[in-house]
């Protein structure tokens, strides 16, 4: 069976899971079989920038609160950017949730 798009040839592989959010991309062979992130690059640069971005959605609300009708920057830019902010603390913190479980259990793992 010949793919007319991508000149690929071959039989499908079928996949366990279809769609969109579920599937995996078929093994080419030429990546690593054991491909691994930087987890303890992810975990410090997820518990540095955690209370940065806490304290500036702080900052940034206090500020859109406290401004007047005529200030600039209004408030609008100013809860923008603090909605911005408080998405990024709670990316940050799912993260650092994610690798502390994900180093925990390699440690169980190893030993």
């Amino acid at each position: 069976m010949r793919d007319v798009r991508h000149g690929r040839t071959g039989v499908p592989v079928r996949r366990s899971r279809s769609g969109a959010l579920g599937g995996r991309p078929v093994r080419t062979g030429e990546e690593p079989v054991t491909a691994r992130s930087a987890l303890r690059l992810r975990q410090l640069l997820s518990a540095v920038f955690l209370p940065v971005f806490t304290v500036a959605t702080v900052a940034f609300a206090l500020w859109a609160a406290r401004s007047g009708p005529g200030d600039s920057p209004g408030t609008e830019p100013l809860a923008a950017l603090a909605a911005v902010c408080g998405v990024l603390a709670l990316g940050a913190a799912l993260d650092l949730v994610v690798v502390t479980a994900r180093r925990r259990r390699e440690r169980g793992e190893r030993r």
